[in-house]
């Protein structure tokens, strides 16, 4: 590792301790040590306001024409203590790092230029609360499908009418599929939506139309002018100072700048519309990024379709292997289109959002079709290949072919020019995250423009797991595929867990690579995860009589091949999807059916997926009954119900909960479930870091987050909890001394309490009494001291106790003696505190040659068993018997 400098790239300022060098391919802390940036998105819940789920239909479009709602309260409460609960618990997990999903809808709802100064100072303050922890943050300006109002996420609904767009009409057109109105706006039953459709919205009109006119508009929309702005113009400056203004506030906070927020993503998952597209009468017959799944129109029969004409196209179902075609569906719009009444707009101003729009640009109509690209009346497509080439390269000599669209270098690459400056005016060391396209590459970007400060921060899903809700014994090389790799799509196919999981290695791998298309820069996988529904959701009791209730095992599988994948020689940093704290088993993550969300409060108390132990008391205490009431009967209870008659009956009381009698019966049972999440750390800091985890022995791994030297190989064998790393040391790996605010700096490596728990805590006759070992903290209840540890200056007095448990959680987190673990090194001395195992060694001399250390890590007492595993779940059941993982092969 190159010695760290003492003075900014970007800046020319001096470093400080807290400042973290983009360099060597690695982020590397101010001491000269690797650091592994791991952790999490917070959060998924980050996409819609608060109790306005994608599923919810009432209010969506009334709420949206009037201004719509605030976001605060999004990602954490802060003001009933419970964002200190589920930061503790992100923190004893082992997490060092957090993606911050802010939307342009939550800044920038209530019409163009009006800002939600609210819910930026709401930000403020749930960022001190993550630097609190000790987490350091990069913003995520989120979207998918453009907006909510789309299906997805991000932008304000006011975007859509500055483009012409009316969106109430997208079910009847299929422009996009909306969640709460699915599968149709008169009869919805958005419980229905099938896994990952919301996706199949890329190939969809809306999608293909906004992010055109987003990126390209003045290209090839250059009639859509508005407040004197071509289309283009108009929304990314919008979209720019908003996030802007973010960088602002958080600058304005004095406290927060690199101690905490380290850097700005690039917009989440940019799409690029309808550029390049070669002829818009086909759709494409390899599998893009785009999924094929349900009705599947051409850009030629979406265009008819956003115009109200009936359309015949193609249906696809997607399986075990891959998409295929089942037939056709007529779609009726009954005459509906998705383009605005001129008469919403009276003398061309919009009499809700102020802006005028250009005499060249008629509402009610197509605007491919006023740019010639298409006549309405005979449906037939003008222009196929409009959008193929360059409008400034078409129509010149015969010997001078159009050039073809490049959309990243062309279009998403001066957007991200401008956003970065933007951020970089407010934030002058931000680390610029670079996330392009799904699956692309990075362009080449000047170091002008990336100054010493930039990371590479693509995304990884197991698309096949994600799409068919299921662990496979066979998947395929995704990205091998989508980038050329095979002749045939059956060479990109794999056989066999080991097969899998040295396929999805090697696919990071090249991510990794394509970060040295930017420089030797590091990468980080921004979204990587896996889904906890799976199998009909049978890990919920839903299926088999309940067999299977907490059995996480395939999920297990699933996401420890991924994460694995960043271990070995990869040695990548990634920060999973997602974390909900309003999870729940009914909706998942509360948009569009997508269940990621690593905790849920539905799985509190079933603790049969780790460790000793069955539902508390022989049922599930996520499910907190009344008296005399029934599963059923909790099931089917409407929003509200006389709360004192039902707190006649309950264990808790409306003042420790420091709730109102207004409350609805959700709001109560959160609550209750939330209040003995809070007292179950008391208990057991093994409990509090299970309970309500899905999988947890997959995502809570062990680490180095900080090492002198360069990781070789991770290894990390979670059936024998067996961890082992190689580390290269050469002469300038020397600390650079004073770099960092540590007596003696050293690698640290994180040891998972999940993972090497000490005997004591696995006791059940143990579970509730103090620890006198010497040199430990009681766990028992006390007054804890929060002076630097948390600002409670702005807390309400109903979350004081809560801000006590979680001081009291951390210091039960770094106690002695809370692992059993049993320690071989080839050279050196370490020592362990809480979960943090710290390794001296010496680092060569000047003119000697590097030498490779190692590190060994087990339990003492042997692998803590899942319950599962004990019970000999087998999910490959018969294949795995005819051919085993080692061996199978394609020929």
């Amino acid at each position: 590792m190159p010695r760290v400098p003492s003075i900014s790239p970007a800046t020319g300022q001096a470093t400080t301790s807290s400042y973290i060098h983009t360099t060597d391919c690695n982020f590397v802390d101010n001491a000269g040590r690797t650091l592994l940036l791991r952790g999490v998105n917070l959060s998924g819940s980050s996409k819609a306001p608060l109790d306005k789920p994608s599923y919810v239909l009432d209010g969506l479009w009334d709420d949206a024409e009037r201004g719509g709602k605030s976001f605060i309260y999004r990602p954490l409460n802060l003001d009933d203590g419970t964002a200190d609960v589920h930061l503790a618990r992100l923190r004893g997990w082992g997490f060092n790092m957090l993606r911050f999903p802010i939307t342009w809808e939550a800044l920038e709802h209530e019409g163009p230029g009006i800002f939600d100064d609210e819910f930026m100072d709401y930000t403020i303050r749930v960022l001190r609360r993550c630097k609190d922890f000790g987490f350091k943050v990069y913003m995520d300006p989120h979207q998918d499908i453009w907006s909510r109002f789309s299906g997805g996420s991000g932008a304000p609904f006011w975007t859509l009418a500055a483009c012409g767009i009316e969106p109430r009409n997208f079910t009847a057109t299929q422009a996009a599929i909306i969640h709460a109105e699915y599968p149709a706006a008169h009869d919805p039953d958005p419980g229905a939506l099938p896994a990952m459709i919301w996706s199949t919205n890329y190939g969809r009109l809306l999608s293909q139309t906004i992010f055109t006119l987003f990126f390209a508009g003045g290209d090839f929309a250059p009639k859509c002018i508005i407040d004197g702005k071509n289309i283009q113009d108009y929304l990314q400056d919008h979209y720019i100072e908003a996030m802007g203004l973010m960088a602002d506030r958080i600058r304005d906070a004095g406290d927060l700048l690199d101690d905490c927020v380290i850097g700005w993503d690039s917009m989440n998952e940019p799409f690029e519309g309808l550029c390049g597209w070669e002829d818009l009468n086909v759709s494409p017959t390899t599998q893009g990024s785009t999924l094929r799944k349900g009705t599947h129109p051409s850009p030629a029969q979406s265009l008819r379709l956003g115009m109200g004409q009936v359309q015949t196209v193609d249906n696809f179902t997607f399986g075990a292997f891959g998409p295929s075609r089942n037939g056709s569906v007529t779609i009726d719009p009954k005459g509906y289109k998705i383009w605005s009444d001129p008469d919403t707009e009276p003398d061309r101003v919009h009499p809700k959002w102020g802006w005028t729009r250009d005499p060249g640009w008629e509402l009610g109509t197509c605007i491919w079709a006023q740019h010639g690209v298409w006549d309405i009346e005979t449906g037939y497509m003008l222009l196929p290949e409009y959008f193929r080439y360059l409008p400034s390269t078409r129509g010149g000599r015969a010997d001078e072919p159009p050039l073809e669209v490049e959309f990243i270098g062309e279009y998403w690459k001066p957007h991200w020019e401008v956003f970065a400056a933007r951020i970089r005016e407010s934030h002058p060391e931000a680390i610029m995250f670079i996330q392009p396209p799904v699956f692309a590459m990075p362009p080449v970007i000047g170091e002008d423009q990336l100054k010493g400060r930039a990371a590479f921060s693509g995304h990884y899903y197991d698309g096949l797991t994600l799409v068919t809700r299921h662990w496979n014994w066979f998947n395929a090389d995704a990205l091998g595929l989508l980038r050329g790799k095979y002749s045939s799509p059956l060479q990109a196919v794999k056989i066999g867990e080991s097969a899998i999981r040295k396929s999805i290695q090697e696919q990071l791998g090249v991510l990794k690579g394509d970060a040295l298309i930017l420089g030797q820069y590091p990468t980080i996988i921004g979204e990587i995860g896996t889904p906890f529904d799976m199998d009909d959701k049978r890990s919920y009791g839903w299926t088999d009589k309940g067999k299977y209730k907490g059995d996480y095992s395939r999920q297990e599988k699933a996401l420890d091949a991924s994460l694995n994948a960043a271990d070995g020689p990869n040695a990548i940093n990634y920060t999973i999807w997602t974390y909900c704290p309003d999870h729940c088993h009914d909706w998942g993550d509360g948009w569009n059916m997508e269940d990621l969300s690593l905790w849920s409060s539905d799985d509190l108390g079933v603790r049969k997926g780790l460790g000793p132990g069955k539902d508390i008391d022989g049922e599930d205490y996520g499910d907190y009954r009344l008296a005399g009431e029934s599963q059923a009967g909790l099931l089917k209870r409407k929003e509200s119900f006389n709360i004192r008659a039902a707190y006649a009956a309950s264990t808790f009381s409306l003042a420790t909960l420091g709730m109102g009698d207004a409350v609805s019966f959700d709001e109560l049972r959160m609550a209750q479930r939330m209040e003995l999440d809070m007292m179950r750390w008391r208990d057991n800091p093994f409990h509090f870091l299970t309970e309500g985890a899905r999988a947890p022995r997959a995502f809570n791994r062990p680490y180095p987050a900080k090492l002198v030297g360069r990781s070789v190989d991770i290894s990390f064998d979670i059936k024998k909890a067996y961890f082992k790393l190689v580390v290269q040391v050469a002469p300038e790996d020397a600390l650079k001394p004073g770099g960092v605010d540590e007596e003696n700096p050293g690698t640290e490596i994180f040891v998972p309490l999940v993972h090497y728990a000490h005997p004591r805590l696995l006791s059940e006759t143990n579970e509730t009494t103090s620890t006198s070992t010497e040199g430990s903290p009681s766990r028992a209840p006390s007054p804890t001291n929060l002076a630097g540890l948390v600002d409670s200056s702005s807390r309400s007095s109903s979350s004081s106790q809560t801000v006590t448990m979680a001081a009291d959680i951390r210091s039960a987190l770094a106690e002695k003696n809370l692992v059993d673990v049993d320690v071989t090194t080839s050279v050196g001395a370490w020592s362990i505190e809480g979960q943090t195992l710290r390794w001296w060694y010496d680092v060569p001399k000047e003119g000697e040659e590097p030498r490779e250390y190692t590190i060994e890590i087990r339990r003492k007492a042997g692998v803590i068993k899942s319950m599962y595993e004990q019970e000999e779940y087998s999910s490959w059941s018969w294949f795995e018997n005819v051919c085993p993982s080692e061996s199978c092969s394609i020929m």
